[in-house]
């Protein structure tokens, strides 16, 4: 007898329960089941209306699924606001709410219910939304923003009951008028009193521990994460007032700077560029984004830039209170731009008491250009670099090599070069470049990475472990890694970078920490991250916790090579080789034009130290159908 394939698809789960329902039902059981009756059926006449499908109904909860996302959520927000018109004059005791969840995911389906991780995951989704609310993923946002006319607040990367890691969460903010405080401001510029990441505190005052909590600081149950014991930190992006949208990159290319020089500081807890950056555009409440991101203050400011004449404004807000805690402007020339982040570093420092060692007295003092034309065009060309697209990485590439034209000494701008054609080559985006083969990609790599190393910056010594790992010599790789969190011990790309040198090392017991570590930094990250959780989970034969990473990762990005092959491998151990199958069929499309699956191709890209390692690879490949 054949095993029959289970059907797979990607769809948008909509799950929806009555909040307190069991309360309800104890004081008019017969009242609350007539008014249950009436609001399922406005709840289902709305699926039908988005192009929706009933799956089943359990007591007072209700499962759809949709073929379109914003579908899903527009018929959400139209059924809760009937709900709350039916719900007008009921005495609160006596309202009978639901809560919605909603998810983007992939999911079986067997005698036409669909089961797995993109159902369970709108589920808790649910526990997470007000009554009367709606709560959705990560991925649900990203599909959905500025398609419907409703506005989203970052909830943080929730912790949820039989997900491995992590799920983005965000509130739909139903209201009109709350959408129009949370939607991005268009060409309207937000004028702030602050920017950079300057925490000061009133003259005189003197505190013991600076960042002990206040009176009034959230409870640990109302923040995503847990404060961190030392003064915790994230820098919103810095609003440019340059009447000149031109000149977004060098906006942002001073809040990155300012984020990275305060992450070199071993004595503060810095949040990612990647999660502070998700609120670009937005106007979040500052209170909220400390729960978010679980830190105790919010940064944020502005940055003019007009002909060679700069200003700086920043302001540090407690994100306990919202209260702000100190301002201040910083005028200079262009060319003394440099001068004016380091004043604003200075007073950060100085306001927390936190002690520099001498090493990071000298990085934080070093810069790596005084040639500002230099720096303008790094800034321009790290604005196409973080797009990660062949056409941008093209751009990019001609600013970085115009940095290094300026200063050949910029060993920051050869860092990027080298970064980007590792990318390039990563991700057989060399024909696009018009390199005639992937080789040549390597090698222009490997060649600036050498100029990048004479002074070495912590992105330099991420691609150098990156490369020494794959190249097989995985010592050399953990120690380069190992520098680069040292050089910056709040990048937490530093440390995904040492915990995949670990991996392919044999290690993955020490690089899972290392994992949850970078995205503690970084809530917003990106799929790489799920891809050195899942291995790590892989190589500590943790098969189920590694197939929810990888899942989630070539969902998020269907590209991801790296994930599929060794979501495959996974899934073949799990014995699941119906979804192998699909998972098979799947990389097959989305990989045209490259050579099929085979154990022996999928070992080049994996190359690990321990014969166990890459044998346990091969056997899950073999187990799922992949041939030698």
């Amino acid at each position: 007898m054949t095993e029959s394939v289970i059907e797979r698809k990607l769809a948008a789960i909509v799950y929806a329960d009555v909040a307190g329902y069991s309360r309800l039902t104890g004081a008019d059981e017969e009242g609350t089941h007539h008014t249950l009756s009436a609001y399922l059926d406005v709840i289902t006449a709305a699926i039908a209306e988005h192009g929706g499908r009933v799956v089943h109904f359990a007591g007072d909860a209700v499962l759809a699924e949709f073929p379109s996302v914003v579908e899903a959520v527009s018929c959400a927000v139209a059924a809760q606001r009937d709900l709350r018109g039916r719900n007008a004059g009921v005495p609160a005791e006596r309202r009978l709410e639901f809560r919605i969840g909603i998810n983007l995911g992939d999911i079986m389906v067997d005698r036409d219910d669909i089961y797995g991780d993109g159902v369970n995951v709108a589920a808790r989704l649910e526990s997470l939304a007000e009554p009367g609310g709606i709560c959705v993923s990560g991925v649900v946002h990203d599909q959905v923003e500025g398609r419907i006319d409703v506005g989203f607040a970052f909830m943080g990367a929730q912790k949820v009951k039989n997900i491995a890691a992590p799920v983005p969460a965000y509130k739909v903010l139903i209201d009109g008028s709350a959408a129009v405080s949370e939607r991005p401001p268009g060409r309207r510029s937000r004028i702030l009193v602050g920017a950079a990441a300057v925490l000061a505190v009133t003259a005189g005052l003197a505190w013991l521990r600076p960042w002990a909590p206040p009176a009034g600081v959230p409870s640990p149950d109302e923040m995503a994460f847990a404060l961190p014991e030392k003064p915790s930190i994230a820098v919103l992006r810095f609003t440019n007032m340059s009447g000149d949208e031109e000149q977004e990159y060098f906006s942002d290319g001073i809040t990155e700077d300012l984020i990275t020089d305060l992450s070199k500081i071993s004595g503060l807890f810095v949040i990612a560029r990647n999660s502070t950056f998700a609120y670009k555009g937005k106007s979040p409440d500052v209170r909220q984004v400390a729960k978010d991101l679980g830190v105790r203050y919010v940064l944020e400011g502005s940055v003019r830039k007009v002909g060679k004449r700069v200003r700086i404004n920043a302001q540090l807000i407690d994100g306990s209170t919202g209260g702000h805690v100190w301002a201040d402007r910083y005028d200079g020339d262009f060319e003394d731009v440099f001068g004016l982040q380091d004043k604003v570093v200075s007073k950060i420092v100085a306001t927390l008491a936190v002690k520099l060692t001498a090493g990071e007295q000298e990085q934080i003092g070093r810069k790596e250009t005084e040639n500002t034309e230099a720096y303008d065009a790094f800034l321009k060309g790290w604005e196409q670099y973080l797009r990660q697209r062949p056409e941008s990485f093209r751009q990019a590439i001609v600013r970085f090599e115009n940095a290094a034209e300026l200063d050949p000494r910029y060993s920051r701008a050869y860092a990027a070069l080298s970064a980007t054609y590792w990318q390039v080559w990563k991700r057989y985006w060399h024909t696009p470049l018009g390199f005639s083969s992937p080789h040549d990609v390597r090698f222009t790599a490997e060649e600036f990475l050498v100029k990048a190393m004479e002074e070495p910056t912590p992105l330099a010594l991420q691609v150098s472990a990156a490369m020494l790992a794959q190249q097989g010599h995985h010592d050399e790789a953990v120690t380069e890694g190992e520098r680069a969190v040292a050089m910056d011990p709040n990048d937490a790309d530093g440390y995904v970078a040492l915990a995949d040198a670990l991996n392919l090392a044999g290690k993955p017991e020490k690089a899972l920490p290392l994992i949850e570590r970078a995205m503690r930094l970084n809530p917003h990250y990106p799929t790489s991250y799920l891809y050195e959780l899942g291995l790590a989970r892989f190589g500590m034969e943790e098969f189920d916790e590694a197939a929810v990473a990888l899942q989630r990762a070539v969902i998020l990005n269907p590209d991801d090579r790296w994930s599929s092959r060794l979501l495959i491998a996974t899934l073949g151990h799990l014995g699941r080789a119906g979804e192998a199958a699909v998972a098979m069929d799947r990389a097959e499309a989305n990989w045209r034009g490259f050579d099929p699956l085979s154990v022996t191709g999928v070992a080049f890209w994996y190359p690990f130290k321990e014969p166990a390692d890459a044998e346990r690879l091969a056997d899950g490949l073999r187990k799922a159908g992949v041939p030698d």
